[in-house]
């Protein structure tokens, strides 16, 4: 899920918030990220907070905030429902390029 976040905070454009079966699964889902937004996208990763214990894992690229959850933390935090007045950004064009 994507959330714009822009009319919300000047802190970040948007959160990116996904779900991860496993700490292995978590692990591998962030290290795809990275090469991805920093070689294609040009952007530079600013912090990553988590990784170790792999229940939350965050990476700060700026303007971009990925939120890697295990279920139970997801549940638990629930940041769609936190952030609800956001805007949910649509990806199935984007999904459908795939």
């Amino acid at each position: 899920m994507v959330l714009d976040m822009r009319k919300l905070t000047a802190i970040f454009h948007y959160f990116v918030i996904a779900t991860g079966s496993s700490r292995r699964q978590l692990h591998a889902m962030s290290e795809e990220i990275d090469p991805v937004l920093e070689d294609v996208m040009g952007d530079r990763r600013l912090n990553i907070e988590g990784y170790s214990e792999s229940r939350w894992i965050v990476l700060d690229y700026g303007t971009v905030v990925v939120h890697l959850f295990d279920q139970e933390t997801r549940a638990y935090y629930d940041l769609e429902n936190l952030w609800a007045e956001s805007l949910q950004v649509d990806l199935t064009d984007t999904l459908a390029a795939v």
